[in-house]
């Protein structure tokens, strides 16, 4: 049996790319942090690793530190560090967020859906973007990847915790997830969610959407309510 959009009861939100318009922001903490640990900027190395970062955007951010630095207390000196930085610009206000993304969610609960706000990043992180735009009660529930005991993006757990925590809904086919990278569609894919829409205002396309299993794909988040009514 297939769920009608119209049956989602439980929407998962991407935050950067996704509802959060960082403007880049990700690759320059990962500068930031890089420095720290002595790449060099222009190097090889430097430009693998951020080759690396572009690629895997929406993977917990743990994670890549942990492929490109290997050795555990590097890759948890280059995530403190990314994180610090990240947050910097945050407080420096270069967030905002994607035309429409609070109104869309806004109207999502309105309509008796539950939406929840995910992340790759750090608690931390995550709730100084949540303070910067002032969204820390738009939504019953964020989470990041500890959260979920630790693992993120491309593993289905943040999902997963979701439809445990909320029981918005009574079947995993009732879930929609949203977001911009294919990592966030990987993610709904494998937590069986009935809607996995790619969004094209952050880091990946069409092609990397379709490939990962999307079922939809958005010109933004503030096409989704239209398309739960039927009219996408």
């Amino acid at each position: 049996m297939t769920m009608a959009n119209h049956d989602i009861r439980l929407i998962v939100l991407d935050m950067a790319g996704t509802t959060v318009a960082d403007g880049g922001l990700v690759e320059q903490a990962f500068e930031r942090a890089a420095a720290e640990l002595g790449v060099e900027p222009g190097s090889p190395d430097h430009t693998r690793k951020l080759d690396y970062v572009r690629a895997t955007m929406g993977e917990s951010k743990i994670s890549v530190f942990r492929h490109l630095f290997g050795e555990e207390t590097l890759a948890q000196r280059a995530n403190t560090a990314f994180e610090k930085a990240y947050g910097e610009l945050v407080d420096a206000g270069r967030v905002a967020p994607v035309p429409g993304a609070r109104e869309t969610i806004e109207e999502l609960l309105a309509g008796g859906r539950t939406a929840v706000l995910t992340t790759g990043f750090a608690r931390v992180t995550q709730d100084a973007v949540l303070d910067a735009l002032g969204w820390r009660d738009l939504v019953p529930l964020t989470l990041c990847p500890a959260d979920a005991g630790g693992r993120g993006r491309p593993f289905p757990d943040m999902v997963l915790e979701a439809f445990l925590r909320t029981k918005a809904a009574d079947d995993v086919r009732q879930i929609a997830v949203v977001g911009d990278t294919s990592y966030d569609v990987l993610t709904g894919v494998r937590a069986g969610a009935g809607l996995v829409a790619g969004v094209r205002t952050g880091a990946h396309g069409d092609d990397a959407f379709h490939a990962a299993g999307a079922t939809h794909v958005l010109d933004s988040v503030a096409a989704l309510p239209g398309l739960l009514r039927g009219a996408g």
